[in-house]
């Protein structure tokens, strides 16, 4: 058994060998089946996604249908996770962004009163594990007039969309709206993490190296790096960094007050960030990298003890 978390920007998959992360934007003619071919040989696949909001599609069900196809073509009886908590073998609409419910469903027994945090590329997924009940049939357009969503990520957030203004050279200067960087630049440019872990693709489609990533946020404020040089384009990355900071910690704490969470838990590829600014557990410490493809992970490991037991169609 397989697991795969299917993205709008990563195809993700978990088998006995580890953790396997594919580069993969639904908008470019997604090619599913050829990534999955390789593992072709596991008994089967389990299956979750949240790219069926690719806007490739003219609604969600679209997606689903598009994923599921693509899935079937290479595993003819995969499963598929639904926001009812229950696993299904054709295109249904419970389907839509069951990603994170996975991950809950996985960790409610052993962490009952916990707050999960997700900090994947794109979004981050705040979910307590002692509401689970409640929180089956949740959308994302739900999750995100609550507060359990936060759409921002650790690599692939325009910061503009975060940020109105920032200090140059000590004066309060707005930003362009023109999609010039994003939040990997900020991370890469601070020494946050590895240019080696900034996957998607950059606002130029040049390098991730961090004088790239700092000519990037240099044009956030219309200028180049030799006009306000590194340490302008630092100021525009710190700004970045800590409006990002303040709003998903917000949101882990309101989360936290309203369901008297006693842990905070974190994981995917910002784990340890968020760990630092919550003071929370990084569950990377006992599962390594499977973290960082946790809905994978989740999903595999559910149809794995649903199938010894007897429960899995």
């Amino acid at each position: 058994m397989i697991g795969i978390d299917v993205g709008g920007a990563n195809l993700k998959v978990v088998d006995g060998s580890g953790v396997h992360l594919h580069y993969c934007p639904l908008w470019q003619e997604a090619p599913i089946q050829e990534l999955l071919t390789p593992y072709a040989d596991s008994d089967n696949a389990a299956v979750v996604m949240s790219g069926e909001l690719a806007d490739c599609f003219s609604s969600k069900q679209e997606g689903i249908e598009f994923i599921v196809s693509e899935v079937k073509a290479v595993f003819p009886d995969a499963v598929f996770y639904g926001m009812d908590g229950n696993f299904h073998t054709s295109a249904v609409p419970h389907l839509a962004a069951a990603n994170w419910l996975a991950m809950a469903d996985l960790l409610r027994e052993q962490y009952p009163e916990a707050v999960l945090v997700d900090m994947g590329s794109t979004t981050t997924d705040i979910i307590p594990l002692n509401a689970f009940d409640s929180m089956i049939g949740q959308t994302d357009l739900t999750r995100l007039q609550q507060g359990y969503l936060v759409y921002c990520g650790l690599l692939r957030t325009n910061v503009a969309t975060l940020i109105q203004s920032t200090e140059i050279n000590g004066l309060v200067t707005p930003v362009s709206t023109e999609y010039f960087a994003s939040t990997g630049d900020a991370y890469v440019a601070l020494s946050r993490i590895d240019p080696a872990l900034f996957t998607a693709d950059t606002a130029d489609r040049k390098g991730t190296d961090r004088i790239s990533c700092l000519r990037r946020l240099a044009r956030v404020v219309c200028a180049d790096l030799e006009e306000i040089g590194d340490c302008g384009a630092l100021d525009v990355a710190r700004t970045v960094y800590n409006i990002q900071m303040y709003l998903i910690t917000e949101s882990v704490r309101k989360a936290a007050l309203k369901h008297d969470a006693q842990q905070i838990l974190t994981v995917g590829i910002g784990s340890s960030l968020v760990a630092e600014w919550t003071g929370g557990k990084d569950l990377s410490k006992e599962l390594g990298e499977y973290t960082d493809a946790m809905p994978a992970y989740a999903v595999r490991e559910k149809a794995i003890s649903l199938d010894q037991n007897g429960n899995l169609s």
